[in-house]
């Protein structure tokens, strides 16, 4: 028995509810069980109930047993001065409030279905896929689709929720805040920080102001990227070399450090010194993509805004001094380019929205989503194993998101989906 569980039996009002009495005998009713309050304080709030015949309204607490009363602190928190009614599973002994007066006492013991019990009893033991795997397929549509919706909007709010935090880092600037965040999502998980790092190291008017000479741009980045302070053999390398030195006096730049880049365990076409020259290449084709993006018509629109060529050094090379085949990938791939949709222009349109109160705002962002194909990677296809076969990658952000912060975290109890689950194993009078 968790303590979790038994904030679930309440919230849900999952266990026999008639003829209920307080462990002092007292006729008890339960109008509603309260607001769940996920900070500090009581568990539940503005509960309502009926007890021996008087009408109630206050704040509820949960344990599994009594006694965790104590063991908790309540009895000197003020805090919890206004509990009007303690629900536990056992009460192992009764507990008085700091006024001196013993707080009514509602026992579970007993009152809980047994086919609950067991169906919770499983879902705690799965450990192999997700803890409903067994039952995924027999909760109904609606019920999936609905919450699905849910915890898009959860992942929307959880992603804009950076775009807010640049916003607020750059004045409000909002191409230098897209900027950023587009550095970021070039870098993947594996150089996320370094790639932003180095757009924190050079603000968008400066690459802006170099649009006209790639050359310049790659010598920039690449130089601010600490990736030219070595010895180089070829001819390009060097010319880069001595383009940053003459950038870095113009502009009074500090590079990073070049350990702060990873390289190892990765396919050639991730290595950071392609997402560079591919990053510099976009940049000088638009230096401020924010409000060209936003005005396209189309993922068609959006797909050629975000797709550059890469120079010709960097079509026959993967890193300074190793080459590669020339057959390689020398435009932007659709995989990479719906990446960067997915994580950098969704998330600042629906943060932008939510910022301004502009639904059209956020429709779109919401829209864009439903026309982009559905996303392919590990997670993806564990969800289509499951029965799920997504159309779009609205549907796909949601799976990953439910997967990597719900089932991950065994939040079955909180999930309307693990609800359900649970609720199907008894019928509750």
């Amino acid at each position: 028995m968790s303590e979790s569980f038994l904030h679930f039996l309440w919230r849900c009002k999952r266990f026999n509810s008639s003829s209920l009495q307080t462990t002092q005998g007292l006729p008890l009713d339960i109008l509603n069980p309260g607001e769940w309050n996920r900070h500090s304080g009581p568990d539940f709030f503005n509960a309502r109930i009926r007890m021996d015949g008087a009408l109630w309204a206050g704040n509820v607490e949960l344990h599994v047993q009594a006694s965790e009363w104590d063991a908790h602190g309540h009895s000197s928190d003020p805090a919890y001065d206004n509990v009007l009614l303690h629900v536990v599973y056992e009460e192992d002994r009764p507990v008085i409030s700091a006024s001196g007066k013993r707080i009514p006492c509602l026992e579970l013991k007993g009152k809980i279905p047994p086919g609950l019990i067991h169906r919770y009893k499983q879902l705690e033991q799965q450990r192999s896929g997700i803890p409903c795997s067994k039952f995924w397929r027999d909760v109904p549509e609606e019920i999936r689709r609905g919450w699905l919706t849910q915890i898009l909007e959860e992942r929307l709010e959880q992603k804009s929720g950076v775009v807010m935090r640049l916003l607020d880092d750059t004045r409000q600037h909002q191409d230098e805040a897209f900027y950023r965040l587009m550095a970021r999502n070039f870098g993947l998980q594996v150089n996320t920080e370094p790639f932003d790092a180095l757009a924190r190291s050079v603000p968008v008017v400066v690459p802006a102001r170099l649009r006209s000479s790639l050359l310049q741009l790659e010598a920039l980045f690449f130089g601010q990227a600490g990736l030219l302070d070595r010895h180089f053999e070829e001819e390009y390398p060097r010319l880069l070399q001595r383009e940053y030195a003459l950038l870095r006096h113009k502009f009074a730049l500090s590079p990073m450090k070049a350990s702060q880049w990873k390289f190892m365990r990765m396919r050639p076409s991730g290595f950071p010194t392609r997402r560079i020259a591919r990053f510099a290449a976009l940049i000088q084709k638009n230096p401020f993509p924010l409000s060209s993006l936003m005005a396209a018509g189309s993922l068609a629109e959006m797909e050629e805004l975000l797709s550059v060529e890469l120079s010709e050094y960097w079509k026959t090379h993967y890193d300074f001094g190793k080459s590669t085949a020339a057959s390689g990938k020398r435009h932007t791939g659709h995989a990479f380019i719906h990446t960067i949709i997915l994580n950098t222009l969704v998330p600042f349109m629906y943060g932008l929205g939510k910022r301004k109160g502009d639904a059209g705002l956020i429709g779109k962002a919401l829209d864009l989503l439903g026309d982009m194909p559905p996303e392919q990677n590990k997670i993806t296809r564990f969800w289509q194993e499951m029965g799920e076969n997504p159309a779009n990658a609205a549907h796909t952000q949601a799976l990953i998101h439910l997967r990597n912060h719900w089932c991950e975290a065994r939040k079955c109890l909180e999930c309307e989906i693990g609800g359900h689950c649970l609720a199907g194993a008894a019928t509750v009078a």
